[in-house]
This record gives C-alpha cells, sequence and structure tokens, in this order.
C-alpha cells in the first residue's frame, strides 16, 4: 500500500497525534485534516468542514480523492458520518452510528455486555425521579452517575455526596447508576475490522483536575504507557473476555463494529470489569500510545477499514515509555477563558524525545497561537523508561506558558517510582 491520501476528521490533541503519526508514514504521500487546529496545521493541510454533516465531510473527501478518511471524533460517529462515507465508497476508519451507540448509550453498551457475557458492573438504567432514588439507596456510596448520552467525558459523576449524586442524576434525563468498582483504571484501545481484534498496549489516563486525584472529573489531564504494574497477561486476557466478544455480539446484531473498540478498564479485587466503551481513540491516552507504536499507521487502519486485518503482521513496538501532560485553560472543566496567547512552543519543540501536541488552539488576526477550548494542549515524551519519559515531558510544559493556564504535576509519578 503505497501512495496513499488521509483524511482525519477532528481539530483535538487526539486527531493531532493521529496526524504527526501519518505524517511519518512513508506510504502517506497526502495528509489532511478538517477542521484541524493551528498544530496540525504544521503536519496536514487544514480544511474547513461541519464534522457532523456527513454529506458535507463526504464531498470534502471526494474533493481530495482521499484513499483513507479517519474519523477522530465521538460526536461525528454517532451522527452517522462513517455511513455517509461508506455509502460514498470511501474506506472508513470508524464505526457506523449503530455501532458507536456503543459510547453514545451506556445503556446500550450495557445491554451488548450482558448478551456477549462481558464482565462489567451491575447497574440500573433510570428515567424517573422514583428509579433513581431506588438505584442510589441500592448501591449506596460512592454513588457512580453516568448520563447515558455523550457528554465530552464530563457525564459522570463519582462521589459520596447523596444530594450531589441525585443532582447529578436528575439532570441528565435517562441515566445509568451503578455499582462502584474499586482497583486501579486501565484504557485498551483495539483496531478491528468487525471480525479480527488487534489489541493496542494498554494505557493509564488521569480524570480528576488536581493532584492526588482532586477536583472534579475531566476529559483527562494526562496519560502514560506502558503499565510496569500491570499483569503481562492483561492484554490477552481482555482480548478473550471483553473486546472480541463484544466485536462478535454487535456482528451477531447486524451491526458490525469497524474501526477502535475502546474498553476502560477497572482492575478489581474480583477480575477485570468494563466502566465503559468508547467508539474512538481515547483522548490523552492516543497521544501516548501512538508514540511507542512503531508499525506505520496508515497500513493497520487501511486494514481495518477494508477488512483485511488478518492479513497484518504482528504490530511492533518501542520498549520505551511515554507521558503526555495536559495543559488547561483558565476554569477547565468549567467554561475555560480563551484567546490567550500561547509562548514557548518553539522553546519546547528545541527538545529531543519532547514535542507539543495541539488540542484546543487556533490562530489569532496576528497569526499568533491562542487557546480556543478547555484542553490547549497534550505535552507529549518518550524515553527509555517512565522516570525518563516523565522528566522530560515536564520539562517541555515548563517552557510552555498560558495566561492562567493549569497541569497536574503528578502524572505518572507513582508509576514510575515502582518501575
Amino acid at each position: 500500500m503505497t501512495g496513499v491520501k488521509v483524511l482525519v476528521i477532528g481539530g483535538g490533541a487526539r486527531e493531532h497525534a493521529l496526524c504527526r503519526s501519518l505524517s511519518l508514514d512513508p506510504d502517506v504521500t497526502a495528509l489532511h485534516c478538517a477542521p484541524g487546529n493551528a498544530g496540525i496545521a504544521e503536519v496536514a493541510e487544514v480544511h474547513q468542514v461541519d464534522a457532523l454533516d456527513g454529506t458535507a465531510v463526504a464531498g470534502l473527501a471526494a474533493s481530495l480523492g482521499a484513499d483513507l478518511v479517519v474519523v477522530g471524533p465521538e460526536a461525528p460517529l454517532v451522527a452517522g458520518v462513517a455511513d455517509a462515507l461508506r455509502e460514498r465508497g470511501f474506506p472508513v476508519f470508524g464505526p457506523s452510528a449503530q455501532a458507536a451507540e456503543l459510547e453514545g448509550s451506556k445503556a446500550f453498551a450495557k445491554d451488548v455486555m450482558a448478551a456477549a457475557g462481558v464482565p462489567t458492573a451491575r447497574a440500573y438504567v433510570c428515567t424517573t425521579p422514583e428509579e433513581i432514588d431506588a438505584a442510589l439507596d441500592a448501591f449506596g456510596a460512592p454513588y457512580v452517575v453516568k448520563d447515558d448520552g455523550l457528554a465530552a467525558g464530563k457525564g459522570v459523576v463519582v462521589t459520596g455526596d447523596l444530594a450531589a449524586a441525585r443532582e447529578h442524576a436528575l439532570a441528565c434525563g435517562r441515566v445509568v447508576i451503578e455499582e462502584f468498582l474499586d482497583g486501579p483504571e486501565v484504557s485498551l484501545f483495539a483496531v478491528t475490522d468487525g471480525e479480527t481484534v488487534v489489541p493496542l498496549q494498554p494505557a493509564q489516563d488521569f480524570k480528576r483536575a488536581l493532584d492526588g486525584d482532586e477536583g472534579p472529573n475531566t476529559g483527562g489531564m494526562g496519560a502514560y504507557s506502558p503499565l510496569p504494574w500491570a499483569d503481562p497477561k492483561l492484554v490477552d486476557e481482555v482480548l478473550q473476555t471483553v473486546l472480541q466478544p463484544t466485536v462478535d455480539e454487535l456482528r451477531r446484531r447486524g451491526t458490525p463494529f469497524s474501526g477502535l473498540l475502546y474498553a476502560g478498564l477497572a482492575i478489581t479485587s474480583r477480575g477485570i470489569r468494563v466502566i465503559e466503551f468508547n467508539a474512538r481513540f481515547g483522548d490523552p491516552e492516543t497521544q501516548v500510545v501512538l508514540a511507542r507504536l512503531k508499525t506505520p499507521l496508515a497500513g493497520l487502519l487501511h486494514a481495518a477499514a477494508t477488512g483485511t486485518l488478518a492479513s497484518v503482521p504482528p504490530l511492533r513496538w518501542s520498549d520505551g515509555a511515554a507521558v503526555t501532560v495536559v495543559v488547561a485553560s483558565h476554569n477547565y472543566p468549567g467554561t475555560p477563558r480563551t484567546g490567550d496567547v500561547i509562548e514557548g512552543l518553539a522553546e519546547a519543540a528545541e527538545l529531543d524525545d519532547a514535542y507539543v501536541l495541539h488540542a484546543g488552539t487556533a490562530h489569532d488576526a496576528e497569526g499568533r497561537v491562542v487557546s480556543a477550548g478547555g484542553r490547549v494542549l497534550s505535552v507529549t515524551a518518550t524515553g527509555p523508561d517512565l522516570e525518563t519519559a516523565r522528566t522530560r515531558a515536564y520539562e517541555a510544559v515548563s517552557r510552555v506558558h498560558l495566561p492562567g493556564g493549569h497541569h497536574r504535576t503528578d502524572i505518572a509519578a507513582r508509576a514510575a517510582e515502582g518501575s
């Protein structure tokens, strides 16, 4: 597979990580991204498009002569953008709208897991105040309350405060209330064409806004890979008990899942349990997983999009580690302040084995890079071990200045100490 033109849909740090890896793939001869961001514009040609409009996205793909379209975020997938592209004959990395309900509806995901025999938390789907009160009473504290629909990583509340749990549940409309799962959390991605499932390397992300896992939930404040504390058999076990059964069940239902299946897992005292599924690469875990992937990315994604994944050789990985630290804007995860000028990007780029991936950035009228969202940058570094990668990532963070910005200082700290 040579001379591939790739179009990536999305404009966050996940898409910057995808574009960076694709730009390093010798088989990729043209790389486009829509709508992109200020950082993506350095490695791909960016285009304006409504990412939720399947007709518009397909039209752009046609005008570019794209050989592969990669849909990054969940909202376009749930909106059926991948379906619109497939109807026009484009190879698409990303599931259909029906299959993407695995992320779009927590209740649907629970139903699939029950049918597939996938281990997960016990849960109730509630639509009335009476059902909510009964479910909260049944499980007790700590309470786990999940908005049934998409909420950009901020629809989940885990709290010991009954009043706060009930308030969130009532605000959701349709809500899933489930038992609390103890133990560390792991993110495991798998590339699939609807039959063959190829797991990637596990990562761990940090959802809370503040050091020590304090503060409100966010879309993710950092991540690292590999996990030195994890059982070496973890990936094989998750493939056999979670990933393959889920893909098989969706195919049995007539809604095959093709693209990236993301399993959020809790390693509990009773074994592995699925916290949630996502239908796309996770952010910020993608940044560290792709940093370690040595296999060229375009061929892997194209094989998933064309049903030929079984013929792909085993994936190759670096032996080292990767750490990413998210720099967020003032007031995130509340309403973020935007338009602040970001300085020090060139200084950070001078470091070896470290680079800055853009999430919420744009160019202002003077051509300066400014903040344009809540999570602004994903500062990523690699090294022979977690401690080295972590040191390099924070050195790069120290060179970047975002007025009012904040970041966690403890990403991968505990894992690095034990590795």
